[in-house]
C-alpha cells in the first residue's frame, strides 16, 4: 500500500509543535547521502515539501521518487508515526527541531509529552581516509527518553523498501535476512596519499576509434559470481561454488537465533543490470539495512501493509520471511525491525541502523588499453558485502567522531572566514557536494569519478569539476588529482580526435568510455582553461611537480589552443551553457587569459623557461587588450561587461576567482576592486542575475565572487545567498542555479543536488592559496 498524500506534521492528529531549525531550513534536508545512487532527501519547500518535517512525508531520491523508509515509536502501547507517510497510522511525534552539520541531520521529537526522541542520520565525509570514503553507507541512531519523568514501555519500529533497489518499480526484487557473527577488519591499510603514478602513456595527440559493447543483464536467482577483466580486482566469492544460497524458516538456520552479532535485511534487483540506471537509480547493487542483533529485535519482511499492521497491532515482528520475490511496486515489499526498549526512564536508550550499498564493479572506463570495469574501492578491503557491513557497522563509535571532528573544522574555518551564513552554506553543500563521487580502482591508484547529476548526466565532466575543485583544495588537494587522472589518462592514449580539452568522459554515468567519434559537447575554451588552472592549483598545494612534468605535452596542447582562441572568443559556449552561445565574452576570455599564465608558471616548476617566458609575456598583453576590450569604465560604476562593446551589460566575474586561487598577480587590483564596487548596485531580493540576459543567477558563482570582493560585498553575498536558502520554495537538494527575484527554479529547467555546491568552499580554499604564484624557472 503506498500514500502519495503529504500532510504537514504541525496539522496531523496529536502534532502541534512547530519545528526550529538551524542553521537554517534547507529547501531539502539530507538524511543518507553518499553517493550518487545513496541520496535520500526530506523534501521542505513549498513547491512540494512538507516544511521539513521527517513524519508526514515519504523520504525522496534525489530525482523525486520515493525512497521508502518510515517509523513507528510504540508508548504504553499506543503508536505514533515518526518517520515516513504509512497510511496505516494517523498519530504523529511532534518534531520540535531539526538542525544540520556537515555530516548530520539531528531531528528532535516528542511522542505525547511522554517520551523524547533524537533521530541522528549521519553520512560521513572522509576526504583524507580511502576506507571510510570507499564504500556508500550511511547511519541513523535513534535515541530514546522519558520526557515526563515516568518510565514507559516502549518499542520502536523501523523499516526500508524494495524502492531503494531500482528506479524501475516493475523490476523484480530478491531479499534475504540474516545474521553476521565474528568481528571483520580490512585487509589493508588506508593510505592518505597517493605517490606519483609510474604508468606511461603514448604521446599520440588525436584519437584512436575503439568499440564499446553494453553489458546485458542477466537473470540472477542468487547472487551472480563477480567477474571482471580489470587486474587489480579481488574477486569476491560470497558461496562456495555449487552452494545454495541459504533460505527456509527462522528455525532452519542458527543464524536466525538472537542475541549477538549484527542482524541485516539484504534486497538487490534480481536481474543485475551492471553499469545501467533507471530514473537515475543503479540497477546493480546489494542493499543492507543492519542493526545490532540485541535481545528484543524482531525482523519481518513482507506487504507493507502487512509488516507496519504486524508491529502497530503486537508491538513486535513475526521473525518471518516472505520469499515471494516479486515487483517492486507488488504489495510493495518492506524490511523491518522492531525492538522492545522495555522500560525507558530518563536514561536515554539508543539503537542504531546501518544503511549500505553494495556493488562490486563502480565505473565502466575507457582506461589507456581500452575499455574496463573498474572496481569499487571498497572491494580492496573486503572479501564479502558482510565484512564490509560488520566493519562499518562497529566503527560507528570511530567514524561518528571523525564526523563530529570535520563538522567541527569546517564549522569553526567558516565561521572565521565568513561568519555563521558561511558555516550555514559550507556545512549544507558537504554531503550534496562528496555525494557526486564514486571511489574506485585500487587504494595504491585511486580514481575518483563524478557524476554530473541532474543537469546531464555525464561522467567526469570538467566544468562540474571545476566548481566543486575548492572544496577538494580545501579539504584534501590530492583528491583533485584523484579525479584529474582518469580525464589525463584517456585523452594522453589519444582516444579524443580534438586538440583541446574533452568536455565529460561519457554522456552517461557511470559509463566513462569516452567520446571517440569527438560527438560531445564543446566547450573547447572552458575546459583547457579549467584543466590548466586545476592542475597547476592541485601542484601549488602538495608541491608535486612531477605530476605537471607527466602530463606537460598535453597541457602544452590545450594553451596553445588558448593562445589562439582566448583574447577574441568565437561564438561558443561556456560552463553555463544554459544562457546558451555568445561571441566575446568577457568573461570567458579572462578564463583563457589566467590559463595561460598558469601554464606559464607549470613550465616554469618544469624546467621549461622559455615556454614559461612566452607564455608569461603573452598573458599579460592579454590582459591588458582585454581589460581594453571588456571593462566600461565610462559609467556611474564601472564594470566588465558580458562580451566586447556591450556596454549597458554586465555580468558575474566569476573567473577572477582562478587568479586569487592561484596567487597569478595577472589582473590589475583595480579590476577585483570595480567588481566589488559594482555587485551591490544590481542586487536583487536574492542576489545579482548571472548577466544582464536573465534575472536567475549561479550560486556557486556568487561564493566565487564573494571570496574575493570587498569584507561588505563579501557579507552581501554570503548573507543574501543563506535568505535564500531559507526562504526558496524549491523543494529538492540545495540548487545551484535560481531565480533572483522570486526565489524558485527558473523557467528554463532545474538544477538540483549538483556537486557545483562545493563552490561555496571557495572562501577557504583560498586559504591556502600561494602569495605568488611565481615561480622562477629551473
Amino acid at each position: 500500500m503506498r500514500s502519495f498524500t503529504k500532510l504537514l506534521a504541525a496539522t496531523a492528529s496529536v502534532a502541534t509543535a512547530q519545528s526550529i531549525f538551524k542553521p537554517l531550513r534547507p529547501p531539502a534536508l539530507p538524511l543518507a547521502v553518499r553517493s550518487p545512487y545513496m541520496s535520500t532527501w526530506q523534501q521542505a519547500g513549498s513547491d512540494g515539501g512538507n516544511g521539513g518535517y521527517l513524519a508526514g512525508e515519504w523520504p525522496t531520491f534525489w530525482a523525486g521518487q520515493i525512497t521508502g523508509w518510515s517509523g513507528f515509536i510504540r508508548v504504553d502501547n499506543v503508536s505514533y508515526t515518526w518517520f515516513g507517510a504509512a497510511d496505516q497510522n494517523n498519530l504523529y511525534a511532534d518534531q520540535t527541531g531539526y538542525e544540520y552539520t556537515s555530516t548530520k541531520s539531528i531531528f528532535t521529537m516528542n511522542a505525547a509529552g511522554l517520551v523524547d526522541m533524537t533521530i541522528t542520520f549521519t553520512s560521513p565525509v572522509v576526504p583524507d581516509d580511502l576506507l571510510r570514503a570507499s564504500l556508500p553507507y550511511s547511519y541513523m541512531n535513534v535515541d530514546v527518553k522519558s520526557a515526563d519523568g515516568h518510565q514507559h514501555d516502549v518499542q520502536l519500529y523501523t523499516d526500508i523498501t524494495a524502492e531503494w533497489v531500482s528506479g524501475d518499480r516493475s523490476a523484480t526484487a530478491q531479499w534475504d535476512y540474516d545474521v553476521i557473527q565474528g568481528a571483520a577488519q580490512p585487509k589493508l591499510n588506508t593510505p592518505t596519499t597517493t605517490q606519483a603514478p609510474t604508468t606511461t602513456y603514448p604521446d599520440g595527440p588525436f584519437g584512436t576509434e575503439t568499440t564499446y559493447k553494453g553489458v546485458d543483464g542477466v537473470d540472477h536467482p542468487f547472487r551472480p559470481s563477480q567477474v571482471s577483466s580489470n587486474p587489480h580486482f579481488r574477486p569476491t566469492n560470497f558461496f562456495p561454488p555449487g552452494s545454495a544460497h541459504p533460505t527456509g524458516s527462522a528455525n532452519e538456520h542458527h543464524r536466525r537465533q538472537a542475541g549477538g552479532g549484527i542482524a541485516y535485511h539484504e534486497v538487490y534487483r534480481q536481474q543485475q543490470l551492471n553499469f545501467s540506471e533507471t530514473n537515475q537509480q543503479a540497477d546493480w547493487g546489494y542493499w543492507y539495512y543492519a542493526t545490532s542483533n540485541v535481545a528484543g529485535l524482531t525482523h519481518q519482511s513482507g506487504s507493507d501493509f502487512n509488516v507496519r499492521n504486524q508491529f502497530l497491532n503486537n508491538g513486535v515482528l513475526a521473525n518471518t520471511e516472505d520469499t515471494n520475490y516479486r515487483a517492486i511496486s507488488d504489495a510493495y515489499p518492506v524490511f523491518g525491525y522492531a525492538n522492545s526498549l522495555g522500560q525507558v526512564g530518563t536514561s536515554t536508550v539508543s539503537t542504531l541502523f546501518q544503511l549500505s550499498l553494495h556493488q562490486h564493479d563502480c565505473i565502466q572506463y575507457e582506461g589507456a588499453s581500452g575499455n574496463q570495469s573498474l572496481p569499487c574501492m571498497w572491494t580492496s578491503y573486503f572479501d564479502t558485502n558482510t565484512a564490509a557491513v560488520d566493519f562499518y557497522y562497529n566503527d560507528y563509535a570511530k567514524g561518528s567522531s571523525l564526523a563530529s571532528t570535520f563538522d567541527d573544522k569546517v564549522k569553526s574555518d567558516s565561521v572565521a572566514a565568513g561568519g555563521d551564513d558561511y558555516s550555514a552554506l559550507t556545512a549544507l553543500a558537504a554531503r550534496q557536494a562528496f555525494g557526486a563521487l564514486e571511489f574506485t580502482n585500487t587504494p595504491d591508484a585511486p580514481y575518483v569519478f563524478l557524476k554530473e547529476i541532474s543537469s546531464d548526466g555525464n561522467i567526469q565532466t570538467v566544468d562540474v569539476i571545476f566548481p566543486f575543485h575548492p572544496m577538494a583544495i580545501y579539504l584534501n588537494p590530492t583528491m583533485l588529482k584523484y579525479m584529474l587522472d582518469p580525464l589525463f589518462i584517456n585523452q594522453e592514449a589519444g582516444f579524443w580526435p580534438y586538440a583541446f580539452s574533452i568536455h565529460d568522459l561519457g554522456t552517461s554515468f557511470p559509463n566513462a568510455t569516452g567520446h571517440n567519434d569527438g560527438n560531445a559537447e564543446q566547450q573547447p575554451l572552458e575546459e583547457c582553461g579549467d584543466m590548466i588552472i586545476m592542475t597547476l592549483a592541485y601542484a601549488q598545494r602538495t608541491n608535486d611537480n612531477a605530476y605537471l612534468s607527466q602530463h606537460y605535452g598535453i597541457l602544452k596542447q590545450w594553451v596553445e589552443y588558448l593562445v589562439e582562441e582566448a583574447l577574441i572568443p568565437d561564438s561558443q559556449i561556456s560552463t553555463d551553457d544554459f544562457a546558451g552561445a555568445l561571441v566575446n565574452q568577457t568573461n570567458l576570455a579572462l578564463k583563457g587569459i589566467i590559463g595561460i599564465e598558469a601554464m606559464a608558471q607549470i613550465a616554469n616548476r618544469t624546467g621549461h623557461p622559455d615556454d614559461g617566458a612566452n607564455y608569461t609575456a603573452i598573458a599579460h598583453n592579454y590582459i591588458c587588450q582585454w581589460e581594453k576590450l571588456g571593462v566600461n569604465y565610462n559609467t556611474t560604476y564601472p564594470r566588465t561587461t558580458l562580451n566586447y562593446g556591450n556596454l549597458t551589460s554586465h555580468g558575474l566575474l566569476y573567473n577572477l576567482y582562478a587568479d586569487a586561487e592561484l596567487g597569478l598577480e595577472l589582473v590589475p587590483r583595480n579590476v577585483y576592486d570595480i567588481q566589488s564596487s559594482f555587485y551591490p548596485t544590481v542586487f536583487n531580493q536574492y542576489g545579482p542575475p548571472l548577466d544582464t540576459r536573465h534575472t536567475y543567477t549561479k550560486a556557486d558563482w556568487e561564493l566565487w565572487c564573494a571570496a574575493i570582493a570587498s569584507t561588505s560585498t563579501k557579507t552581501q553575498f554570503i548573507d543574501t545567498v543563506a535568505k535564500w536558502l531559507n526562504e526558496t520554495p524549491t523543494n529538492f537538494a540545495f540548487t545551484d542555479w535560481y531565480e533572483t527575484i522570486t526565489g524558485d527554479y527558473p523557467t528554463a529547467g532545474m538544477f538540483i543536488a549538483r556537486p557545483a555546491v562545493g563552490g561555496m568552499y571557495s572562501l577557504l580554499a583560498l586559504e591556502g592559496a600561494p602569495t605568488s604564484g611565481y615561480v622562477t624557472p629551473s
